[in-house]
């Protein structure tokens, strides 16, 4: 019998030691079967954080929500009776609601505006290339980083009428003869702190609209310059559209920010003076000093409320982004 009339058996695909060993192949490893016991380490390890974050989270959450509707002042602990809504109505009858409704408005709006202006400015400086930009990018987004209670510190000094830099700077500029009390005067009390957050938000800005921006196609502005497009053109056929959705998204987030944000506003005037700079939340914080924790859960429902509208909008927006860039696929 000759060698060659000896059939062989071919190799075929899958086989070899992946196949005597089971068939799986090398290199993956089986995904393990989810039984009670796993299912029980995986609840060990997350017990911690969930007691943690429902002690100091939600529990606070539902015993102010409580407090809301009962007569709860520190001055006397005895009587915490139900009161259902007087808490609501003291709030709204309250003379310096009205005051602090304003001042949230142009907290938020006056604020909200020149960040996005600015913040979109530095964003455009920053895409273009340039010697030592990375070493501008640190110096812009430096603020963002520091306590927005330091912030009001810092600016409390700045603005102080004796010592103060600004008016150092608009004397010596010849714009003004006698320092001006900012912080004490109503008509400036307001003007001052817009300023301080406006420096310390436009770095948020900033920071995601040159994100943004880099995410836009440079053949899309080369093909903008061929066709003779200006500057102007380019912004407002081109990029503003191209980041639109991140736009909104920034505007949405930060306005929940500066809504809930009374840092930087106790740092330089507590409120003060005569509560023309209290906002909601700033003013919820000193109703909470003087010792009526039923008032001042009563306004935390209400700003909850205000965030919570703001949410909706915020995932709204995030949910539009998700379609886009699912439709921009191939």
């Amino acid at each position: 019998m000759s060698v060659a009339s000896t059939p062989t058996k071919a190799a075929t695909p899958g086989t070899g030691s992946a196949s005597r060993r089971g068939g799986a192949p090398r290199g993956r490893g089986r995904r393990r079967e989810f039984t009670s016991r796993r299912g029980l380490q995986i609840a060990a390890y997350m017990a911690p954080a969930a007691v943690f974050v429902a002690v100091f989270t939600y529990y606070p959450m539902l015993a102010g929500g409580h407090m809301a509707f009962r007569n709860w002042k520190l001055t006397d602990l005895t009587d915490t009776s139900w009161v259902g809504l007087k808490n609501f109505r003291d709030v709204f009858a309250d003379p310096a609601w009205g005051t602090v409704l304003g001042n949230t408005a142009v907290w938020v709006i006056g604020s909200i505006v020149p960040q996005l202006v600015i913040g979109f400015a530095l964003a455009l400086w920053l895409r273009r290339r340039f010697r030592f930009r990375g070493l501008y990018q640190a110096l812009i987004f430096f603020p963002w980083a520091i306590s927005g209670f330091l912030i009001g510190i810092l600016f409390r000094w700045l603005f102080n009428s004796e010592f103060g830099v600004v008016n150092d700077l608009l004397q010596k500029a010849g714009l003004i003869d006698e320092p001006i009390a900012w912080l004490a005067d109503p008509d400036t009390a307001m003007a001052a702190v817009l300023i301080a957050n406006v420096w310390y938000g436009v770095t948020f800005f900033a920071i995601m609209i040159l994100a943004a921006l880099q995410s836009i196609p440079d053949e899309l502005y080369e093909a903008a310059a061929l066709d003779g497009a200006g500057k102007v053109r380019t912004l407002f056929r081109i990029t503003v559209p191209y980041i639109r959705t991140t736009l909104a998204l920034t505007v949405l987030l930060r306005v929940i920010w500066i809504f809930n944000f009374p840092d930087l506003i106790f740092g330089m005037t507590a409120g003060g003076p005569n509560n023309e700079t209290h906002i909601v939340t700033t003013w919820m914080i000193k109703i909470t000093q003087q010792g009526d924790y039923g008032r001042a859960s009563a306004l935390g429902l209400l700003v909850m409320a205000a965030l919570l509208v703001f949410a909706v909008f915020f995932l709204l927006a995030t949910g539009e982004k998700k379609r886009e860039k699912k439709g921009a696929r191939p």
